[in-house]
């Protein structure tokens, strides 16, 4: 993973089963703020698609509605950013989930809304991660 990548997420790494890590990954978002609005299963996708096999990964939009009436009051084009997509994917004895990090996504905006809603949601979500599994 580039340097970059890893500025622009936040995650863990758990031994977590993949399966249970999805199950995990979502109610742990609902349980800091954030509802699931959408899940993309991406190897599902792929088989579909292109007839490719992929591993195991699903791309979670989640949102807390709070926090996006407060950026998108800041800044109408945070919608741009919005939802908060997390990923899980499987990996060799266990699993990786990763979210967004809205600290580094709002840098875009100036206004001081914006900043505020980011810093939030940084927080949620890093709880969330946090509450997954301990890391592996």
């Amino acid at each position: 993973m580039s340097a970059d990548a890893e500025a622009l997420g936040i995650g863990v790494e758990t031994d977590l089963p993949y399966e249970e890590a999805v199950i995990r990954a979502k109610e742990a978002l609902k349980e800091h703020g954030f509802g699931v609005l959408t899940e993309i299963d991406v190897r599902e996708t792929m088989r579909e698609k292109l007839g490719a096999e992929f591993k195991k990964y699903v791309i979670i939009g989640a949102c807390n509605p709070q926090l996006a009436h407060q950026a998108l009051l800041g800044d109408d084009d945070v919608g741009l950013l919005l939802p908060c997509n997390a990923i899980v994917y499987e990996k060799e004895g266990g699993s990786v989930v990763r979210a967004l990090n809205p600290l580094k996504a709002m840098e875009f905006f100036a206004s001081p809304q914006v900043q505020e809603a980011g810093r939030k949601a940084y927080e949620g979500i890093k709880r969330a991660l946090d509450a997954i599994a301990p890391t592996a």
